[in-house]
């Protein structure tokens, strides 16, 4: 090679190597380009979804729309309106491919599907029915189904999605039969979903809650234990705790208020919201499908079998997931935990915080459809093709979840950039008096949450931001630990909120409840609580009043609230005509 070739190769080289940290530099900073360059337009795509979710009550097309109103944004250049159509339908597709084709999603879907093979086979077995039966002996009143309801999904509280796809129609039968409304029993179900996972200290959340505190902690220069401060967080969960207290608290009183209680009082006389829209393909509230097969001799243990496989073996997953993951690793620290004291409750914990979540919640679910098809062949009530037939008709019912998950992480992805999340911190941020600083965090991380309908996105792109924000203004570690706490939370009441949220999602569908009206009637709900979080929790603590007293003022404010708002649904037939015709 002669020195002119030489010359031109290294230079071309030395070109390449020097153009690839600007492209991932220019990778990194397109959200916050677009947030410059867009400003209020980066709302327009969660608005237009969540507005036409509350106007066509259909969330598939409401996302699409939502997603191509983003996707046209970016790819709009000049005049040319036409070219950047086409080209923001193939973003659209684009976008789809790319969601399921991550293995997260991939596995949350599967997972998904793969539950409701379980359901359909535990309620044809005539699992769900005995269960339901039994049940009622117990909650002889709408008061006792309620509470067992909100007890049953605290029992889940490893996993959110879990809890909505379990939890819904094992107790739909129970509610229906005690005349509660599918939208109530789809508020618990949400209530006690995301909440007391993100509460918990051995669950999915906590391995992305821990890391994301870590990551804060250590760019502030601050060594602390990742775990500790979650910990410490907890107390200061003023949303989580508030809106699981609510729930027990309406329902020992039989109040409610707003567009709840007028679903109640329907579903009192005999009425179901739910059933009247059987015409939206969004859901299916019909649950005469979920009737066991003729001639089955009912039997819980057609139920508490299968489910009981499904949530021990998801536990079991969960470690052997995060045991792998740690074993395979270079944490030397953390394989010598595992070598010493495999089954401590540290390093419990920390092989539930290294799991993969999704893949471990598919890998149970399907462990628990063979386990139900091995009954239903051992006890005859179904052959071994009739079984994996029932098996694969309860995947086809949740088909719909599948298409709408992917939607909304198609908007989410399209979201993130357009720098929406970017411009939001932008506008908001300012000068403020520092006892504010949790409730404002409090707050965007809901605006945010509930704009991108993701509590994980919003806790990673503000986790980063709230601590050393905090951290600048208040150094002491009780002021960053309320501001921490104020992230986590935020992030749930905003995607409580959403109705593109995919938990918000789930929960109706495991309700059997349409999901328009379960966004319309537990946003109230959720905004009440939210409004109590803010006044009575991190303003408070934000001036430095010990939890101990936050705690239960907020606690009181809320049964108080409910007292002054709430109005009896358990009224005389007389009474209900009266009050329905108001």
């Amino acid at each position: 090679m002669n020195r002119r070739n030489f010359r031109i190769l290294f230079i071309t080289l030395m070109i390449f190597i020097m153009s690839v940290p600007f492209a991932f530099a220019a990778e990194v900073d397109v959200a916050a380009v677009n947030a410059q360059k867009f400003g209020i337009i980066t709302l327009i795509p969660p608005v237009i979804a969540i507005i036409l979710a509350f106007i066509t009550k259909n969330v598939v097309v409401s996302l699409f729309i939502g997603i191509m109103s983003g996707s046209f944004i970016i790819s709009l250049s000049g005049t040319n309106v036409l070219h950047a159509i086409v080209l923001a339908f193939l973003d659209v597709v684009n976008r789809a491919l790319e969601s399921l084709a991550d293995p997260w999603n991939a596995g949350i879907i599967l997972q998904v599907l793969a539950i409701g093979g379980v359901i359909n086979l535990v309620a044809k077995m005539g699992g769900a029915k005995a269960i339901a039966e039994a049940l009622a002996k117990r909650a002889k009143s709408a008061k006792g189904t309620q509470i067992i309801t909100w007890f049953a999904g605290l029992l889940v509280f490893f996993d959110d999605y879990a809890n909505a796809l379990i939890i819904g129609p094992m107790m739909r039968p129970v509610a229906d039969k005690m005349k509660i409304s599918r939208e109530r029993l789809a508020f618990i179900i949400d209530a006690t979903a995301a909440p007391i996972a993100g509460l918990a200290i051995i669950s999915t959340w906590i391995g992305l809650e821990v890391g994301l505190i870590g990551d804060a902690f250590s760019g502030i220069g601050v060594e602390a234990d990742a775990f500790g401060v979650f910990l410490s967080t907890i107390p200061f969960r003023f949303y989580n705790i508030l809106i699981l207290a609510f729930i027990v608290i309406t329902a020992l009183l039989l109040k409610d208020f707003g567009p709840m209680r007028k679903a109640e009082l329907r579903a009192r006389r005999g009425e179901s919201i739910a059933l009247e829209a059987t015409d939206n393909k969004n859901v299916s509230n019909d649950h005469s499908e979920l009737e066991p097969k003729e001639g089955v001799k009912l039997s819980i243990w057609n139920a508490i079998i299968p489910i009981g496989t499904l949530i021990v073996a998801a536990l079991v997953a969960f470690y052997y997931s995060g045991y792998s993951g740690i074993m395979g690793g270079e944490d030397k620290e953390l394989i010598q935990l595992f070598t010493n004291s495999p089954f401590s409750f540290e390093a419990i914990r920390e092989a539930f915080s290294a799991s993969d979540a999704s893949v471990a919640l598919f890998q149970s679910a399907l462990l628990a459809g063979i386990v139900a098809i091995v009954m239903a062949v051992g006890k005859k009530i179904f052959t071994v093709s009739e079984a994996i037939e029932v098996w694969v008709d309860g995947m086809k019912t949740l088909v719909i979840t599948g298409v709408i998950l992917i939607l909304a992480w198609s908007l989410s992805s399209v979201i993130k950039e357009l720098g929406t999340a970017k411009y939001l911190i932008q506008l908001l941020s300012g000068s403020f008096p520092s006892f504010l600083l949790p409730s404002l965090i409090f707050v965007l991380g809901a605006i945010i949450s509930f704009s991108t309908g993701t509590a994980y996105g919003t806790m990673g792109i503000l986790m980063p931001l709230a601590v050393p924000l905090a951290h600048s203004i208040n150094p002491e570690m009780s002021f960053i630990i309320v501001s921490t706490s104020a992230v986590l939370t935020g992030a749930i009441f905003g995607d409580h909120c959403s109705p593109i949220s995919d938990t918000t999602i789930l929960s109706s569908m495991g309700a059997g409840c349409n999901h328009i009206d379960h966004v319309k009637t537990q946003m109230p709900y959720a905004l009440f609580v939210g409004a109590i979080t803010i006044l009575f929790g991190y303003i408070p603590a934000g001036l430095g009043v010990s939890v101990y007293l936050v705690l239960p003022l907020a606690l009181v404010a809320v049964f108080v609230g409910v007292q002054i708002f709430g109005k009896r649904v358990d009224l005389s037939e007389e009474e209900l005509v009266l009050e329905l015709q108001k």
